[in-house]
């Protein structure tokens, strides 16, 4: 995944609570999870996503 589309994904789950993976991703967000960026809570039926530390200072939101 190309930087630009890491920033992308990553400003629409960290405008949310907690962001459901959208249906089709689950690929680019279990990268994400893998980069240390997000955690999946795959607890539920619908699976979300929430922003760690990382992944905030990777957007420059710490």
């Amino acid at each position: 995944m190309e930087r630009s589309e890491i920033i992308s994904l990553l400003e629409v789950i960290n405008q949310q609570v907690s962001s459901s993976v959208l249906g089709g991703m689950e690929e680019e967000y279990e990268e994400l999870e893998s980069m240390g960026l997000i955690k999946i809570n795959r607890d539920s039926v619908q699976w979300s996503s929430a922003m760690t530390p990382a992944g905030n200072a990777y957007l420059g939101h710490d």
